[in-house]
């Protein structure tokens, strides 16, 4: 099947192409000056956007549900904000409740599920002095059992959130060593035993500045870590409230832009018209726009790719050729997938977003797939 895009502005790896783009079968074939087609009315054509972290969609939490068909719902309710790629993510819970997460994780790849990449298990190995909305009751050590499950996932990638200052250097060593993405999360460490999970293996951090040590001028912390190393992934929550933009600001000036990655931390609200929702036997609501508990926590956001794109642009007055690779090729390289994924390119997957002049989704489609197509896929 064969299907061209006109009249469009493409985001691709060098700059803002404008022109045509086709589409055979789930790649793309050609970037040119081709006429016909679906006309972009000189709209954007992006890289679909890949979030590494997606709690929850459509009203479907993905703790309440480690199941095929909610990892469906909550990649559709996704999809409809320009999202092509996720990993469902489990907030601290039973090694139990873990192994279903990844077990559903493996059926809903091979039933080919839309967008589906693979899973982030975050927690239970964190810092209860940081446990943010996280259930402290299922804390627990990373140790042998725990490497032997969080290493199980036989499709997909894992990416696995811990605290360093509580895992051993060597066990940290071990789970990257089987594959699995780290990160550093939901952490107290100090600057040193931060260095010293980089050193063994972590490779980025969950959602930067929250639920982390922070930088201080004779205590650098998680943070004053993050911000010297330019070779770590940050996920950021562009929100507005979440983190400052100006203190997103700063860090931008500090290190590469493709080391940032824009994440959501999306719950259930996000693609649903209800507002609130449990969360491990806590009652959550929207106010303002921001998930809380009944203390006024942060539980997670509802925020989704595309508005996160709109305000990496809006707020921290980025190009929107940063801003997109932030959301796409950044995840795409953090979690290492294959090179045919994250950007525009002849060969490249075609996973594709298409925003109007205001940057608000006009259509999606992945793997050269529409999303009225998808929708009806497993």
């Amino acid at each position: 099947m064969s299907l061209t895009f006109s009249n469009a502005r493409l985001i691709t790896p060098v700059g803002v192409v404008e022109g045509s783009l086709t589409v055979e079968g789930d790649h793309i074939a050609a970037i040119g000056a081709e006429t016909g087609g679906l006309d972009l009315d000189g709209g954007y054509l992006l890289p679909g956007f890949i979030d590494t972290q997606v709690n929850g969609g459509g009203g479907v939490l993905f703790n309440d549900a480690p199941t095929v068909e909610a990892i469906a719902a909550i990649g559709a309710a996704h999809r409809a904000y320009g999202t092509t790629g996720f990993f469902t993510t489990l907030i601290s819970d039973d090694l139990a409740v873990v192994d279903k997460a990844l077990r559903a994780t493996e059926t809903a790849i091979a039933k080919g599920v839309p967008g589906v990449l693979g899973i982030h298990v975050e927690g239970p190995f964190l810092n209860v002095k940081r446990k943010g909305t996280h259930d402290e009751t299922k804390f627990r050590r990373l140790d042998a059992e725990a490497i032997r499950l969080l290493s199980s996932l036989k499709a997909g990638k894992t990416l696995v959130t811990l605290a360093p200052e509580l895992a051993a250097p060597e066990d940290i060593r071990a789970l990257s060593a089987a594959g699995v993405i780290i990160a550093a999360g939901h952490t107290d460490a100090t600057y040193a035993e931060a260095r010293r999970g980089i050193e063994a293996g972590i490779s980025g951090v969950t959602h930067l500045f929250n639920a982390m040590s922070p930088l201080s001028h004779r205590a650098p912390g998680v943070v004053g870590a993050v911000l010297e190393d330019d070779d770590l992934y940050a996920g950021i929550i562009v929100d507005g409230a979440h983190v400052d933009p100006v203190a997103l600001k700063i860090a931008l000036k500090a290190r590469p832009y493709d080391r940032f990655m824009l994440v959501t931390d999306a719950m259930p609200t996000v693609g649903s018209t209800t507002k609130r929702f449990n969360l491990m036997g806590k009652d959550i609501r929207v106010e303002n726009g921001v998930c809380v508990g009944p203390d006024g926590t942060l539980a997670g956001s509802d925020l989704d790719m595309a508005t996160a794109v709109r305000n990496a642009v809006e707020m921290l007055g980025l190009e929107l050729e940063t801003a997109s690779m932030m959301a796409s090729e950044a995840p795409a390289r953090f979690m290492k997938l294959p090179r045919t994924y994250g950007h525009l390119a002849v060969g490249a997957r075609a996973d594709l977003v298409w925003l109007d002049a205001n940057l608000q989704v006009r259509g999606v489609w992945i793997g050269g797939q529409s999303d009225a197509t998808l929708s009806h896929a497993a």
